[in-house]
């Protein structure tokens, strides 16, 4: 059994960004009474604005740093399961019954050992994500009512999720980056040094 343990942390954010957004609560509305004159509506990815902001390109930058020593120990685990049953299929056949049993349940216990460090790993790093999210997503949304409010839109519409009801919006109207600059320069976080790789955000959903 091959196991593939490079970006397990991407992947695992990817996944719980998109379970983590789902269950955020509903925004509570709003107090005032909406302006006169016709709605003006903005659209949003909003998991990728969260995923894009400096801050949540450091989380995960911190994030891959915390579950590089697992990720390592675990890619020398199914090296070395690789090479026992290249050994064994080359030498298999001129060993004894007893040496055969022994090595094939030596093979087997790695590979259990195996699993259950791959299993923690995602387990773990989907826990560590979705708490990230949820923390950031929630300061992050604080700063997207502000910002409506100020630019006096009556509905923002998020185009992160594909059942989103989105079908087409012009690019003047996707808030996103005003939206990112806005926390980024709120949260005081610098942008992350050149060369980084990006947080992986939700797709948007493509508006056409």
């Amino acid at each position: 059994m091959k196991h593939t343990f490079a970006f397990v942390v991407p992947v695992v954010m990817g996944m719980a960004m998109c379970a983590a957004a789902q269950s955020l609560p509903a925004p509570a509305p709003a107090a005032a009474a909406a302006p006169a004159g016709p709605p003006k509506i903005a659209v949003i990815a909003f998991q990728v604005a969260v995923a894009q902001t400096n801050e949540g390109q450091r989380n995960y930058t911190d994030l891959e740093k915390k579950y590089a020593p697992r990720e390592q120990k675990a890619k020398a685990l199914n090296d070395e399961i690789e090479s026992l049953t290249k050994q064994f299929q080359a030498q298999g056949a001129n060993l004894a019954d007893a040496e055969r049993a022994s090595r094939l349940k030596a093979i087997d216990d790695k590979k259990k050992e195996l699993d259950r460090l791959t299993e923690d790993l995602k387990s773990d790093g989907n826990q560590d994500v979705q708490q990230m999210y949820n923390t950031l997503a929630s300061k992050v949304f604080d700063v997207l009512s502000a910002y409506a409010a100020q630019q006096g839109y009556t509905m923002v519409l998020d185009m992160s999720q594909q059942t989103t009801p989105v079908l087409y919006a012009a690019p003047s109207l996707d808030i996103t980056k005003a939206v990112i600059d806005a926390y980024n320069t709120k949260s005081g976080v610098p942008a992350p040094p050149p060369g980084l790789p990006a947080a992986p955000g939700a797709q948007a959903k493509p508006a056409h």
